[in-house]
């Protein structure tokens, strides 16, 4: 009987032959293997977002019409002309009162309405549901409603200040500039209370309750309560509200549009609106695309304190 020979190789020096055994990956194929993961989502984020942003550079560089086939460069003209155009002052000042109104109204609304229903009971559950209701709706749907109620001769807000005798301010709130644009603002900020109420939701319900009870047996009141421990606490949610806020009040466009198309005259004109009005009225799609890029230029200004702040915290 023969004696059966035993190899004694250590596994990690074992060559690669008869057994099958594949050898592993080299270095520079392992370094390369994160990209080939990525790639795809790379190349969707750079034929869907990255080429049509450098194709909207190069347009606003041209005096194109939209339509036909030649683009005259014109270097920086559009931008120039911005300067000179009186409707892109208006729209400018329009966006910063919007901004204005439509972050603050519904952070506060939205914080105030979070301290009332973070308490257990058992309507919580459904006064969330109709807070947060209006932020899922289309906003072309939202307009439809609120120029409904805008109506001057059928619409519910005249109506009803007609039937409680206040008929004396019955008025064409859409038609006139003095009312038109704060008309547009108060949709805006039933649309988006819901939304920092959500989020000052979760964020409450991470403080801890010993807080409240400390605070409670030293003697401080519920309004103390919410300056020295509520508000101090959601610093972080703050200021995840404000930039997200800051961004979308700059790219505001679909609820003006709807509801005014940016008049009467001017005075519901936003940049957004005015940027449409250019490219698909007035056929100055160099000059409407140059404004496009003004609001995505502020809009991204507007981000970059809240992404390395995010990036700060990870």
């Amino acid at each position: 009987m023969s004696a059966q020979t035993i190899d004694r190789t250590p596994r990690g020096t074992r060559p690669v032959g008869a057994s099958g055994a594949s050898a592993r990956p080299s270095a520079p194929r392992l370094r390369l293997l994160p990209f080939a993961f990525a790639a795809p989502a790379l190349l969707l984020y750079l034929g869907f977002l990255v080429w049509p942003a450098l194709q909207a550079l190069w347009i606003s560089l041209t005096d194109w019409d939209g339509l036909s086939d030649q683009q005259s460069f014109i270097g920086l003209g559009n931008y120039a002309a911005m300067l000179e155009d009186p409707v892109v002052g208006i729209a400018a000042w329009n966006n910063v009162l919007w901004a204005l109104v439509t972050i603050a109204l519904p952070m506060t609304l939205g914080l105030l309405l979070a301290v009332v229903l973070n308490r257990k009971s058992r309507t919580s559950p459904v006064l969330r549901t109709i807070f947060y209701a209006p932020a899922v709706l289309p906003l072309v749907s939202i307009a439809s409603i609120w120029a409904w109620l805008y109506d001057p001769s059928d619409g519910a807000i005249n109506t009803i200040l007609g039937a409680v005798g206040l008929s004396g301010l019955e008025q064409s709130w859409l038609g006139q500039d003095s009312t038109a644009l704060w008309s547009v603002m108060i949709p805006a900020v039933w649309v988006r209370t819901g939304f920092p109420m959500l989020l000052y939701l979760a964020a409450l319900q991470s403080i801890p309750d010993e807080l409240y009870e400390a605070a409670s047996m030293d003697g401080a009141t519920r309004w103390q309560q919410f300056w020295r421990i509520t508000v101090p606490s959601l610093k972080d949610t703050h200021y995840i509200v404000l930039a997200l806020s800051l961004i979308e009040s700059f790219k505001v466009f679909d609820l003006v549009y709807a509801m005014t198309y940016g008049g009467p005259g001017y005075s519901t004109q936003v940049m957004g609106t005015w940027m449409y009005a250019n490219v698909f009225q007035y056929f100055e799609a160099g000059y409407g695309t140059a404004i496009a890029v003004v609001i995505t230029l502020v809009a991204i200004a507007a981000g970059i304190p809240y992404v390395r702040s995010q990036v700060k915290s990870s």
